[in-house]
Formats: structure tokens, C-alpha cells, sequence
């Protein structure tokens, strides 16, 4: 599987932002939606869904594994196996996008739009990037083992975005 190319970042005002990574996975968008959308799915990538209602104006809480970090919130955004998006207490606004390719492959658009400093939009490129990672180790087969987590990788990931912001 190729490597998760590094997102990007954008001002959106006075410590706003907006992070956008794009995936190109080879697996129809079928399969993707349940990783993005499920209780099950999400653990074996991203977080815990302790709740998790499947539709427009759901109540959602996710909790970070890695972190202990818990974020409540609702869906606000629900286009069957298109897009889902979850607004957080924590992570504020965090869209997929997926876009089929051909058959048998799918583009996943991602934005995360949230506030604060520097050094937080700077972690979540890091956070992120990992994650994505982890969802493509979880699609082939192996989902994330949280007991065994370290924020090694995750460190260097944050001093590659930090150096690449210059």
C-alpha cells in the first residue's frame, strides 16, 4: 500500500484552520464507509465510538484509545456511502468525502477545521497522518492494537510537519 502522502493546512483566521489530507486507497467505497460509519470500523483506526448514531443530527462520542481523549457530538453531515462528517467537542469539524474510482478504488477527502494554536493544528497533521495509517493497516487486515501504541512514530511525524512549516 502506498504511503499516506502528508496532508495540508490553511488559515482560516486568527488560530483557525483547516487540514486536508487526500487517500487514494484501492478498495471500492462500499467497503471504506463501514471503517468511517460503524462502531467497529472506527476502533480498529481512530477511536472508541461509545456512541455512535448512524444519521443526520446523531449524537456521537468517540474515545481515543491512544490518548484517553474523549469527544462528544453530532453528526453533521450523512450521504449514504459519499460523506460523513462528525462536529466534536474536541476535533470540531472532521469531513470524509469518498469518491469511488472505477470498481475498485476510492479517493478519501478529508477536512478537519478547528481552532487553536499553532502547535495544536501542528498535532493534528501528526494525529492524523498516523490515523491514516492505521486505517489503511486496518482495511488490509490489521486493525490498530491500542495496548502495544506509542507516540514515537508520532513524535517524528510532528517534527516532519513542523520542519515542512518552516
Amino acid at each position: 500500500m502506498p504511503a499516506v502522502s502528508h496532508g495540508t493546512s490553511e488559515s482560516r483566521g486568527e488560530d483557525r484552520w483547516r487540514i486536508r489530507f487526500e487517500l487514494h486507497l484501492p478498495y471500492a467505497y462500499e467497503a471504506l464507509w463501514p471503517a468511517l460509519t460503524t462502531p467497529e470500523g472506527l476502533r480498529g483506526w481512530l477511536a472508541e465510538a461509545q456512541v455512535l448514531e448512524r444519521r443526520l443530527g446523531g449524537a456521537v462520542t468517540l474515545r481515543w484509545p491512544n490518548t484517553g481523549t474523549v469527544a462528544t457530538g453530532r453528526v453533521t453531515a450523512w450521504d449514504v456511502e459519499r460523506v460523513v462528517e462528525y462536529t466534536l467537542t474536541v476535533h470540531e469539524r472532521i469531513r470524509f468525502h469518498l469518491e469511488p474510482v472505477g470498481t475498485d478504488s476510492t479517493v478519501i477527502r478529508f477536512v478537519n477545521e478547528r481552532g487553536g494554536p499553532d502547535g495544536e493544528r501542528l498535532d493534528c497533521l501528526a494525529g492524523w497522518h498516523e490515523h491514516f495509517e492505521l486505517l489503511e493497516s486496518a482495511l488490509e487486515g490489521r486493525p490498530a492494537n491500542w495496548a502495544a501504541w506509542t507516540d514515537t512514530h508520532w513524535v517524528a511525524l510532528r517534527e516532519d510537519y513542523a520542519s515542512l512549516s518552516g
